[in-house]
């Protein structure tokens, strides 16, 4: 069975409900249909009653749920708690309910704090801030972790490294130039999650363009001074760095340039030091490896709200959402 088949009968059994607020997107509507007729989830979508009637002629969606936040009963509940929610920024009745029925994603939101859902997928046609920027605002951190950060999961076809070819690529999607201790705490949350969605061990490399002080800059003496705050902190996770990335994934490699290292050669979470690289290094493994790429999955917020890439497909948005409930049950 593949990683991501695993995560969806992981999802059936204990069946959680998600939001979808892009319905206005045929990627996202043809997902619904797939996790519906696969049982994976229950689901709610976002949309106007007139498209969302629309969309039921075009997709087999009927049993989801549907909810217009320019007639919901909802909404008035809704803008109310969002005010008290955010008063203290400034935030208006007016504004909050101008929000809820023109933004679906803090109506989303909103279903998930209120309890009436535990996840949403968004993403297919958002940027990642109009993705997150409400989920920061209503949901908020997790009160043990100090930052949100977000990872892909990627599955990379007849790959003998990571597990069996399963890695988590991090921060590849919302950290730009993290601290020491923020790259430090964003190690401890990818180990976290690939332990929760990969359930396997998790053995975490610190990417640099150097190994064990093969180069010295400024940039590695970032990764050397997070890989010891990763270390002295979060001691529970095998962490090491700095390692160039064939040392921390080829055993090869690793006797030569970090014998001494329990880490390189077997790293199945690999952390890069900014976002630059981390978003071109997932990218280059999917498309030139052909590796299936899930996210970016957003850890350390307080409920599991999960972004896309523009450029998604729906068997994209699928896994996520399986990712998600998955997510939701711990």
């Amino acid at each position: 069975m593949s990683f991501i088949e695993s995560i969806k009968e992981r999802a059936k059994k204990d069946k959680k409900k998600i939001v979808l607020p892009e319905s206005m997107d045929d990627r996202v509507l043809e997902a619904c249909e797939k996790v519906l007729h696969s049982d994976i989830a229950d689901i709610i979508l976002i949309g106007k009653t007139e498209d969302l009637n629309k969309a039921k002629e075009k997709f087999d969606i009927e049993k989801a749920s549907f909810i217009d936040p320019d007639n919901s009963p909802l909404t008035e509940e809704f803008t109310n708690s969002l005010y008290e929610l955010r008063k203290e920024k400034g935030m208006t009745l007016e504004e909050a309910h101008r929000l809820l029925v023109e933004d679906y994603m803090y109506f989303a939101c909103m279903l998930v704090k209120m309890n009436y859902a535990d996840g949403v997928v968004s993403g297919a046609c958002h940027s990642t801030s109009n993705t997150l920027r409400p989920a920061l605002q209503i949901i908020k951190t997790k009160k043990e972790v100090p930052l949100v950060s977000a990872f892909f999961l990627m599955v990379v076809p007849n790959c003998e490294y990571g597990e069996h070819g399963t890695f988590v690529f991090a921060d590849s999607g919302l950290e730009q130039n993290p601290t020491p201790e923020r790259l430090a705490a964003i190690a401890a949350s990818s180990a976290d999650s690939f332990q929760l969605l990969v359930e396997k061990k998790p053995i975490v490399a610190m990417l640099s363009h150097s190994t064990k002080g093969s180069a010295k800059h400024d940039d590695v003496t970032k990764v050397v001074e997070a890989t010891q705050i990763a270390k002295e902190q979060y001691s529970q996770y095998e962490i090491d760095g700095e390692l160039q990335l064939d040392a921390a994934i080829i055993p090869e490699v690793a006797h030569s340039k970090a014998p001494d290292s329990k880490v390189a050669g077997h790293a199945n979470v690999l952390v890069f030091p900014d976002l630059d690289a981390g978003n071109i290094g997932y990218k280059l493994v999917q498309r030139l490896a052909k590796a299936e790429a899930y996210g970016p999955i957003t850890q350390g917020i307080a409920a599991p709200i999960n972004d896309l890439s523009r450029g998604c497909s729906s068997d994209d948005i699928v896994g996520v959402v399986a990712i998600t409930a998955v997510q939701a049950q711990k």
